[in-house]
């Protein structure tokens, strides 16, 4: 048997890892663009989405998401029932911090507990007052672990970034879990008022 040493930030000495090793790798699963749309969906079996087993844990990007109605809020919900509901009980934390475009106000992080949830069936915000300006939008992500399990809670965690209403650059830290232990197999991303205009939200699994 090969004796593996470790040295500084390499291996030596490893000739395989077993195939459920993790490595951290992204791999594409689907990309939705919205024009438009009341509601984006990805649905585990439906339309080349994947959301299940396959992977340990899965990874949502936003890009560039416009709102047609200004200070409104990005927020998704999960599904254990194939998406013909959204409504999963969920707890979860909220905080921020922000930095205006004239320099006038800077805030350093801040809990907000009226965008978190403590069993709550409602979606859950993850950017708050979008901006819907010709050149405002949202970026960021969102991560769910082990979504298929029939033991744990489904965790997530997401980092948003964007043009606030209020002309200033604001940073979304939310965190929480889905309080079920049936498999979640479907996510709905949405605004809290008015269709996102605008955008593209990629699916990716983590090897």
């Amino acid at each position: 048997m090969a004796l593996v040493t470790v040295s500084n930030n390499s291996l030596t000495a490893v000739t395989a890892l077993p195939a459920s090793a993790p490595t951290g790798a992204l791999t594409l699963i689907k990309s939705i663009t919205a024009s438009s749309s009341a509601s984006i969906s990805f649905v585990d079996g439906a339309s080349d989405v994947v959301l299940d087993g396959t992977y340990k844990s899965y990874i949502f990007k936003f890009i560039d998401i416009h709102p047609a109605t200004d200070a409104a809020e990005f927020q998704f919900n999960v599904s254990i029932d194939s998406g013909s509901n959204y409504n999963v009980t969920k707890t979860s934390t909220f905080f921020s911090a922000r930095h205006s475009e004239d320099d006038s106000s800077e805030v350093g992080l801040t809990y907000f507990t009226a965008d978190d949830l403590a069993q709550s069936t409602n979606f859950q915000n993850i950017y708050v007052n979008a901006g819907n300006g010709n050149d405002e939008c949202v970026v960021g992500n969102l991560q769910i672990f082990s979504p298929n399990s029939d033991t744990f809670v489904k965790h997530f965690i997401s980092r948003m970034q964007g043009y606030h209403n209020a002309d200033s650059s604001f940073e979304y830290h939310i965190a929480g879990y889905a309080n079920t232990t049936s498999a979640v197999n479907a996510i709905q991303f949405k605004m809290s008022s008015g269709n996102i205009d605008s955008g593209i939200i990629k699916l990716y699994g983590v090897l």
